[in-house]
């Protein structure tokens, strides 16, 4: 198991930077590693050069320039995954929602990226044995689309206790680009405090596409979705928490055969995502995932949920006279 090693340790951190990079957000030596220097320089208010110098110290310190392919496979022996509640999506995903990774839910309105990610919201709280990694989860919600009523209804199918449920529930409204970059900077510190280890934004590219209108300023709103996407994947990795996306689609007007649609956001999104799920409408209450884009999930596998009262539920497939297949919940 890789050394354990705290502020302290850094060569130059005394009490008062220590103090510093605490307030600013920087708890753990993995924090301050992989932390861009101009930023570090201007959230904890110290000098470039010891920003540099404590950067470069805490990179060696946790090998972080050069590690054998063995080191790797041994640090991701930590990454944990969480229970979707429903095993055809688990199946689909190789066992649920990874820690220490991205995963981006896309699809038209109404396919049920809110409503899964709300009863992740729940099954992240579940003990280990259960599906769940005894943690809290962090809600950005930028549509206002989150509902406690439905996570307490959920809540209660489930047989948990509702009330407990929300209040493990740490919520945000955001409403601009700037404010939802702020949210994230202040969950790097948040989330080690709160032992959060679910972090949904729902969506991620909502107000990107409000705040910057035109082919003039797209230059600069994807530089900065860019940069907003990679805290979210260094969350994920320094504090081996899942970070959870749901993206809206954008029709592509030149598509004269097949689906128009497309993830909105671009390249930068589809680089920044490690794993990318399409959720479709399908008969009445039905819905059908399919992994888009992934380094590890076999592409176009798909998977057929509903959205019920519980949330999301599996579906068993019944043959009907003639071959044809029914599709009902479990």
């Amino acid at each position: 198991m890789a050394e354990k090693y705290e502020l302290k340790d850094i060569e130059g951190v005394g009490p008062a930077t220590a103090s510093k990079l605490k307030d600013a957000g920087f708890y753990s030596v993995e924090s301050i590693a992989v932390e861009p220097i101009k930023e570090l320089m201007e959230k904890s208010g110290i000098s470039f050069d010891t920003a540099a110098k404590i950067a470069e110290t805490a990179r060696q310190l946790i090998k972080i320039d050069f590690i054998t392919a063995k080191e790797l496979w041994n640090r991701r022996q930590n990454m944990m995954k969480i229970s979707t509640g429903c095993k055809s999506l688990n199946e689909l995903l190789g066992g649920g929602i990874e820690t220490q990774a991205m995963t981006e839910y896309w699809g038209e309105y109404s396919t049920g990226k809110t409503c899964v990610c709300m009863k992740l919201s729940i099954m992240v709280q579940l003990p280990f044995e259960s599906g769940g990694l005894n943690g809290k989860a962090l809600f950005v919600d930028t549509e206002g689309t989150f509902s406690p009523q439905r996570v307490y209804q959920m809540a209660q199918v489930m047989g948990v206790e509702p009330e407990k449920i929300l209040q493990n529930i740490i919520y945000s409204r955001c409403y601009n680009s700037d404010h939802q970059v702020l949210i994230i900077d202040h969950a790097f510190k948040l989330c080690q405090e709160e032992n959060v280890k679910l972090v949904v934004v729902d969506s991620i590219t909502s107000h990107w596409r409000a705040d910057y209108i035109g082919r003039e300023n797209l230059s600069e709103r994807q530089q900065k979705l860019n940069h907003h996407l990679h805290k979210l994947l260094r969350l994920a990795e320094i504090l081996n928490l899942a970070v959870v996306v749901t993206n809206q689609v954008q029709a592509n007007p030149a598509t004269f055969f097949g689906d128009p649609n497309r993830p909105a956001g671009g390249n930068v999104l589809a680089h920044a995502s490690t794993h990318r799920v399409l959720l479709r409408r399908s008969k009445g209450n039905m819905r059908m995932a399919k992994i888009t884009d992934s380094p590890c999930l076999p592409s176009d596998a798909e998977a057929f949920f509903a959205i019920t009262e519980k949330g999301v539920e599996d579906v068993q497939i019944k043959e009907k006279n003639g071959g044809k297949e029914e599709q009902q919940a479990s």
